[in-house]
């Protein structure tokens, strides 16, 4: 969930992540073909990743989070986004939809054998 260059085959709003600096990605939306950075920062001991979002790597904000639970047959993985107070009704039924297709992409991606992602993360 950390991974940037990863983001980009599951995040739907940063697909395509190529790496710019030390720990910091550009992504392109699948909805209107823009731009944008994502800075994703681990927590280890929380088991949760915050991503900073934004068009300026000077002016990130953190708007979405991934925590990932223990649970008996794996784990759990949680997102959850911060609506900025500019976001219209609209854009924010996407993120809901996107986020929940993005949970889908994400299970998809655990129950692939390692042998399969190792060529597109290349």
């Amino acid at each position: 969930m950390a991974d940037g260059l990863a983001l980009g085959r599951w995040a739907l709003g940063s697909m395509e992540t190529v790496r710019v600096a030390p720990g910091l990605y550009r992504g392109r939306s699948l909805f209107d073909g823009s731009s944008v950075l994502v800075r994703p920062v681990l927590d280890p001991q929380r088991a949760q990743v915050d991503y900073w979002v934004g068009h300026d790597r000077e002016h990130l904000s953190a708007r979405i989070m991934a925590k990932v639970l223990p649970h008996a047959q794996g784990c759990v993985v949680c997102l959850m986004a911060w609506r900025s107070p500019d976001m219209s009704d609209a854009r924010w039924a996407r993120l809901i939809a996107c986020h929940e297709a993005e949970i889908h992409l994400i299970q998809s991606i655990l129950e692939t054998p390692r042998r399969s992602l190792r060529r597109s993360s290349q």
